[in-house]
């Protein structure tokens, strides 16, 4: 299975519309269990890839996982990164700020769980919240006690956006790899999926009467998601819109991409000198030295 990740990528130069982006494309597999096998296999690579990555310990990996609710981001998370060694991947699922995060600027939080070197991040939303659901709650910023010469509601975006842009250039140029995924979920598949909350006894913690009251802003979030992805969408950190109405595709989609962001980085385990070389040959002979030795059960 083979994607073309540009089919998907929000370009600098040519600006999306949602209205015109599909929430559905043509299944990338043809049956459950092709499906099963196609995702087995990408986890496989993708486990390979976070191997290396760990080992050579030059670059990190930073995900960023955005959508409105129900489109699939924690079980696309956990069904693509099922196969990491948790060592080398951390996850991160950023809630409504704390009294101290909003005390700081709105880049503050998310900057302490970024990766280290050696490391898949994940986050799932993100300081993305500060562009999305406070441009369509713009009340949201009086608790975060910005001065009112910053906080001019016709500036203070474009304001962020350039803030963002400008961390995430930052992190580039100093070996962190950033991909962006909106999940665009159509209105009618959201509803079903918060119906089946509703009706599925297995499903029913999920469900919040809250987030109906954001789904009669859908327009509000859709302008919102629009206007973030034409301007934050870098050839550093690219945003994907990726097709959320089949799961199953979307996961496939998203795992292909960021095996794709791994390749790219042509990662290798760490070469030997001549130091580690000897060690390791030293190595080597204590520890056949160590087999002979008759006090040593088998």
């Amino acid at each position: 299975m083979k994607i073309d990740p540009d089919d998907y990528r929000v370009h600098e130069r040519k600006a999306i519309r949602l209205d015109d982006a599909p929430t559905e494309t043509k299944p990338l597999y043809k049956s459950k269990d092709d499906y099963s096998q196609s995702l087995r296999e990408q986890v496989e690579t993708l486990a390979e890839l976070q191997e290396k990555l760990y080992a050579s310990s030059q670059y990190a990996i930073l995900v960023i996982f955005q959508a409105m609710d129900a489109a699939g981001k924690d079980s696309t998370i956990k069904a693509v990164m099922s196969g990491i060694n948790p060592q080398g991947c951390q996850v991160t699922s950023f809630k409504q700020p704390t009294a101290l995060e909003l005390r700081h600027d709105f880049l503050w939080r998310a900057v302490q769980r970024l990766p280290e070197r050696g490391m898949i991040g994940i986050f799932n939303r993100s300081y993305y919240e500060e562009v999305l659901i406070s441009r369509v709650h713009p009340s949201l910023l009086v608790a975060q006690n910005i001065p009112d010469a910053l906080a001019r509601e016709e500036s203070i975006w474009e304001q962020r956006y350039r803030s963002i842009n400008e961390l995430e250039s930052h992190l580039a140029r100093n070996g962190t790899r950033i991909v962006k995924f909106f999940l665009h979920v159509s209105e009618e598949e959201q509803r079903k999926r918060l119906l089946e909350r509703v009706e599925v006894p297995e499903k029913n913690w999920k469900f919040n009467l809250g987030d109906l009251d954001e789904r009669r802003l859908w327009p509000d979030y859709m302008a919102a998601y629009e206007k973030c992805l034409n301007a934050t969408s870098t050839a550093e950190a690219p945003w994907y819109v990726i097709p959320a109405d089949d799961k199953n595709t979307m996961r496939l989609i998203v795992s292909e991409i960021i095996i794709n962001t791994l390749k790219d980085l042509r990662l290798a385990y760490p070469a030997m000198d001549e130091t580690r070389l000897r060690q390791l040959e030293e190595g080597r002979a204590r520890l056949k030295e160590d087999k002979r030795r008759p006090d040593l059960k088998p």
